[in-house]
């Protein structure tokens, strides 16, 4: 698309007309007065020949003279000598009151300088009373955000004037004009008004006969292009449903992978300026460095910039508002460049005293063409050299980038200019500051991928119900229960709770994945990350999967703490003593009592291993941090399309997106667990220590057996028996025993015969747990308010009685299951645990390998 701006007349043609822009009529000039005069209007003889404009030609110490000092045209030009001294002469002592051509429409109208009634004087503009004059405007301005309305100088000097010639001479200059004023009103539409957007549309609506330009409806013959219609509903025709010519990629040339952002420019009288590129901050009111500013482009960057400008550093950088026409530049199959219109949104604009752009139904957005970054002209009242009393300021612009569904080949939708300008009382310039900002968003439509999260989440949350089924069965009938109460409902939630906290989070580490890897490998763009609104699932998921979690782990540590242990020792005592007899006088001997201490010492051994893990937690979160932070890992959480580890501090850093945020630490962390875990297993146990057998082994050499009821009937036995009968004896029987026993002089260390086996699962009967239980109440056992008054000496007896009969029979239950068997109780399976003792520590973030006890 090209669009001309103004017309002049070629070398050697006079102007006839000029109504501004295109709208200029020439006439060739006679043989014999071929030069053209510097106003342009009129044809002179030039004797000593003419310029490559067709003006006539003087040597550089001469004047050029074509009036006499009455202001008539001469026949034919002069050129008058200068001696370069002080005394030489001026054009102007040649001229003596110089005369200046008067504004066409004086001309058009009295074929005079003076616009007398009844003709209309307005703007410095002379219309003809006889003519069609546009209705009257007003120059009012409501400030919605403050409540106050301004009489606008600028208005009121140039808003009739502008209307008017637009309306009776199309002049493209006057036209441009009044579409600004209509802007710095906010494109605020009202049937009711006849302000300067009632006055465009009321000129629009009237010169349908002018045509359109390049096949758009909503661009008339010396109108500029304001609005996509003026009424509301054409939005979503024009965001959704015509594709932009070509696609987009993260690799491959400049051109398709950056944003070619070109803007027409004009001054507030209408003027145009210049085109230029975006690039280099021209819609950015933050100060940064060209890199920075220039990244906002690069496709598929999510870019933010936000930060606080002075009011008298903007009074003094934009003393008149600039005026922007956005397009979009990109090629063609034969080589032509192109340019694309951009809406914009104005969240300021009112529609019948209505904010219709706010809200987010598109049906009702009011979409329109020409933006400013500042207004510090029309809040002037009375006088346009003094301070303004309000300005506007463009406080935030966004650029959106919507991709097509179902692309391979990074096909957008036009992208969006958001807009929202904020009304300033200036009162204080120097101390008062206002906050900009300036964004580009990348969005697609998520619903596909939100279906495919659902389905998952549907598939794997009906396994977990599966699953926690099979685990509250599993626990049914290691409690010896088979009624289904609310105790056991309230259980299945619980476990149901652990198994769908494991279902959101392998829900939102595979997201997090996915979009790592399809958003920066690809090459032609086919998805986008999501934006922050549209994480909200993402985030809810990571909020469900954590307090699932932590009630699973809250469950865990309840049952670990009502977890019964108890400490079964073998030795037996070493002949008797004599003991005294209180009461009595007299010396008896007594059965020679058992050293307490290796029960303390595995005791507190047990206690020890609780925090043994497959994993060491330091280790884990300082390779993570160093993975991170240290080899650039966090750059791939960035929302653009660099893959790279590294990144220049020159360079503009996108802000993060959380999901990719989630993926990519995630990744790192269960990589560096996995091989923690495999380095554990492979070698640390084998070649360094495994802190399970060692315990299994120090039992044997203690003959400290533990036996582990974690539900009613249901447990876990360590056999640490010792082969050599006693182990409270000195050293040298010690190292004696070991090598009989490293010479395999001795039977094995199993429980049952020529076995190793140590280490079991267990379940008992339902009266075997009520023996156990009976016993341990004995030890448990609270007398009340009375508690207090009793002894500790009987307090004292009463606990080691109890302990010495568990220990009794749990040893008795042990050395003799077959005899039991027959009498109170059974073993209804007691097999070699394949992994030994184990038990389940969850983080409530991640998954956590189990911990071996």
């Amino acid at each position: 698309m090209h669009i001309s701006t103004s017309c002049v007349c070629l070398p050697g043609f006079k102007m006839v007309s000029n109504n501004g822009g295109p709208s200029v009529t020439c006439e060739k000039c006679p043989e014999n007065v071929n030069g053209v005069t510097e106003d342009g209007w009129n044809c002179i003889a030039c004797p000593k020949g003419l310029t490559t404009e067709g003006k006539c030609k003087c040597l550089n110490n001469e004047i050029l003279v074509e009036r006499d000092v009455n202001g008539t045209l001469l026949k034919e030009a002069l050129c008058i000598h200068c001696d370069g001294s002080e005394q030489s002469f001026s054009t102007s002592d040649v001229l003596g009151n110089r005369c200046i051509r008067c504004e066409q429409t004086f001309i058009n109208v009295s074929k005079s300088c003076d616009c007398s009634e009844p003709n209309i004087l307005t703007g410095g503009l002379c219309f003809s009373s006889s003519g069609h004059f546009p209705p009257k405007g007003v120059a009012t301005i409501h400030y919605g955000q403050l409540g106050i309305a301004v009489t606008s100088a600028w208005f009121q000097k140039n808003l009739q004037a502008s209307a008017a010639a637009c309306w009776l001479y199309s002049n493209l200059t006057s036209c441009q004009a009044l579409g600004n004023m209509c802007v710095m009103n906010m494109n605020s539409l009202s049937s009711a008004s006849t302000d300067a957007c009632g006055l465009f549309q009321y000129i629009y609506a009237n010169t349908a006969g002018l045509g359109i330009v390049h096949s758009i409806s909503f661009w008339r013959h010396y109108l500029p292009w304001i609005y996509y219609g003026d009424q509301p509903g054409l939005a979503s025709q024009v965001l959704d449903t015509t594709q932009f010519p070509t696609g987009f990629s993260f690799k491959g040339t400049n051109k398709n992978i950056k944003l070619q952002f070109i803007a027409a420019s004009y001054d507030v009288e209408g003027n145009f300026l210049k085109w230029q590129s975006l690039e280099g901050g021209v819609l950015q009111l933050c100060p940064d460095t060209l890199t920075r500013l220039d990244a906002a482009y690069i496709f598929g960057t999510t870019y933010q910039q936000s930060c606080t400008v002075s009011v008298s550093k903007i009074l003094m950088s934009f003393p008149k508002p600039i005026f922007y026409d956005v397009y979009l530049e990109y090629p063609e199959d034969n080589g032509q460049q192109y340019l694309w219109a951009i809406p914009v949104l104005n969240l300021n604009l009112q529609y019948n005293e209505m904010l219709v752009n706010q809200g987010s139904n598109r049906n009702n957005w009011l979409l329109t063409r020409r933006i400013f970054l500042v207004d510090a002209l029309s809040g002037k009242e009375n006088d346009l050299k003094k301070q303004p009393r309000i300005i506007r300021i463009a406080s935030k612009i966004t650029i959106s980038i919507h991709l097509v569904p179902n692309t391979q080949r990074g096909a957008i939708y036009p992208p969006l200019i958001t807009i929202a300008y904020t009304d300033l009382l200036v009162q204080n310039p120097d101390t008062q500051s206002v906050t900009v900002s300036f964004s580009v968003n990348y969005e697609m439509s998520q619903s596909e991928a939100q279906i495919q999260t659902d389905i998952a989440l549907g598939v794997l949350g009906g396994l977990a119900v599966l699953w926690s089924l099979l685990k509250t069965a599993g626990w049914k009938r290691r409690t010896g229960s088979s009624v289904i109460d609310l105790q056991t409902v309230f259980k299945f939630l619980l476990f149901y709770a652990g198994d769908l906290a494991n279902v959101f989070f392998i829900i939102t580490v595979g997201t997090g994945i996915y979009w790592l890897i399809f958003f920066k490998a690809q090459q032609f763009v086919s998805v986008l990350l999501p934006i922050p609104s549209q994480e909200k699932h993402f985030v809810t998921y990571i909020g469900c999967a954590f307090t699932l979690k932590a009630l699973q782990f809250l469950h865990k540590l309840i049952s670990q703490l009502v977890v019964d242990i108890f400490f079964i020792d073998w030795e037996r005592p070493k002949g008797k003593v004599l003991k005294a007899v209180e009461g009595e006088g007299g010396i008896r001997s007594a059965t020679a009592p058992v050293s307490i201490w290796r029960t303390y010492f595995i005791a507190n051994e047990w206690n020890e291993i609780q925090t043994v893990r497959k994993i060491n937690p330091l280790f884990q979160v300082l390779a993570v941090l160093f993975f991170l932070e240290v080899v650039g890992f966090s750059n791939l959480a960035v929302m653009d399309s660099s893959s790279s580890l590294t990144r220049s501090s020159e360079s503009y850093i996108a802000p993060w997106s959380r999901i990719l945020r989630f993926g990519v630490s995630s990744a790192v962390w269960l990589v560096i667990a996995m091989l923690q875990m495999v380095f554990f297993a492979v070698f640390y146990e084998r070649f360094i220590e495994d802190k399970i057998r060692q315990f299994v082994d120090l039992c044997s050499m203690s003959n400290i057996s533990v036996f582990l009821l974690s539900h009613n009937c249901f447990g876990y036995y360590i056999h640490g028996r010792s082969v050599h009968g006693h182990a409270d004896t000195n050293m040298e029987e010690m190292n004696m025993n070991l090598k009989r026993e490293a010479e395999n002089l001795c039977s094995q260390r199993g429980l049952l015969p020529n076995t190793d086996g140590q280490t079991f699962q267990i379940s008992i009967s339902r009266r075997m747990r009520q023996q156990y239980d009976r016993i341990h109440e004995t030890l448990t056992r609270k007398h009340g308010p009375t508690r207090l008054l009793d002894s500790s000496a009987n307090t004292f007896e009463q606990s080691t009685k109890a302990y010495h009969t568990m220990n009794k029979f749990l040893g008795s239950f042990i050395d003799h299951m077959k005899d039991i068997h027959s009498v109170m109780c059974s073993i209804t399976g007691m097999r070699p645990h394949f992994s030994s003792l184990t038990c389940c520590f969850s983080l409530l973030w991640i998954w956590l390998p189990k911990v071996l006890f």
